[in-house]
């Protein structure tokens, strides 16, 4: 039997009408690889799945079934293009290790960071602050240059953040990024991703353990969650309201046996409370990147960069100094409406207005809808 008549059985077993991946492992443990199941009797099937199950098992797979698995066999014997079995060496023990482990994944970049020692989960808000966005890339990058390997969902705003992070690392150290796709490899979802999606292909890897052509659906998105926190060390949430997708990761992440990070923000944040109740529900507290290395006793190279509080000493003593520093006082570090800025500084709304866009487009001060302002930090 060839690699490619294992993988052709591998592909049609998942493309089997009522076989998921918790049927496919009972049959598989019950029968062994993809082609001694098909090889099975009817009566014997019978002990494990259904009389739909063992009759479709049975029943040759129709023509979009088998252009299905041609085109996926094209496409996993391209360079850097891989499709992972269970019973593949280079399948990642730490989803070995889960309760639920795909029985296929389609793999797009460089594999092999599938079995780096060090990989770390950061996942948060898709609309993000913008401080929240800057810390996740800064924190990223630091961690990449620490030789760590960032997983996180390939979603707009934090995902995308952490991604970009890793990928800006330069230390000959540096880590990378494993982007886990709700969709198929040949798919870019949201599609403004399209560049990112060639940067992480080109220097980390894409990965999802959906068919090719499989579109984004609602439940495919909660289900790849298990895999970001199943590969990595441990997760670190950045931004999340109560109700985000991202508690759901922090929750696997526990089951599993994985660590949980959070970053505290404002009270007057919606999106710091999930951080927040992760961080009254046990999960370690993270203000620098050096809080997470020191757990997992992760040394880190001399050259690396160790980005710590969001706003440095000096950088506040020069924000002190500019003219706008009323304004700056005013907010803090919370967000603060037009109406509460106006009454805070006692600016006339002329004035206040033209210096908060003056503050905008230097870079300190981050406008939010509903007319509301934050500060953001200037490392």
């Amino acid at each position: 039997m060839t690699a490619t008549e294992d993988l052709a059985g591998w592909l049609r077993l998942m493309q089997t009408p009522g076989v998921g991946a918790l049927t496919a492992r009972h049959l598989l443990s019950a029968f062994g690889p993809p082609l001694q199941i098909f090889q099975s009797s009817h009566a014997a099937l019978l002990r494990v799945v259904s009389a739909t199950v063992a009759s479709a098992l049975l029943t040759e797979p129709d023509s979009e079934t088998r252009d299905l698995i041609a085109r996926t066999l094209e496409w996993a014997a391209q360079p850097g293009h891989a499709c992972l079995a269970l019973d593949d060496p280079a399948y990642p023990q730490s989803l070995l290790d889960i309760t639920d482990p795909p029985p296929l994944l389609y793999a797009l970049g460089n594999a092999a960071l599938l079995s780096a020692p060090r990989q770390l989960a950061m996942v948060g808000a898709r609309t993000p602050t913008a401080q929240g966005e800057r810390d996740a890339q800064a924190f990223a990058q630091a961690f990449s240059e620490a030789g760590v390997t960032i997983v996180s969902g390939f979603a707009l705003g934090i995902d995308a953040a952490a991604h970009r992070g890793a990928l800006a690392a330069t230390h000959p150290q540096a880590g990378s990024t494993i982007a886990v796709l709700g969709t198929g490899c040949d798919r870019v979802y949201p599609p403004r991703h399209r560049e990112l999606a060639h940067r992480v292909a080109e220097r980390g890897l894409l990965l999802s353990e959906f068919a090719l052509g499989t579109s984004p659906a609602k439940g495919n998105f909660p289900r790849r969650n298990r895999l970001i926190s199943g590969l990595s060390r441990g997760v670190l949430v950045v931004e999340a309201a109560t109700h985000s997708g991202s508690l759901i990761t922090a929750r696997l992440a526990g089951e599993q046996g994985r660590e949980v990070f959070a970053m505290p923000g404002s009270i007057h944040n919606p999106l710091a409370h999930g951080c927040h109740r992760l961080i009254r529900e046990g999960a370690k507290l993270v203000e620098t990147a050096q809080d997470v290395l020191e757990e997992f006793g992760w040394d880190v190279p001399l050259t690396a960069a160790q980005p710590g509080p969001a706003e440095p000493e000096d950088a506040t003593a020069a924000l002190a100094e500019a003219p706008e520093c009323d304004i700056l006082r005013a907010l803090g570090f919370e967000i603060r409406d037009f109406d509460d800025l106006s009454a805070r500084t006692g600016w006339p709304a002329d004035r206040l207005n033209a210096r908060l866009l003056d503050l905008e487009l230097q870079g300190h001060v981050a406008r939010l809808p509903g007319a509301r302002f934050q500060r953001i930090a200037r490392a």
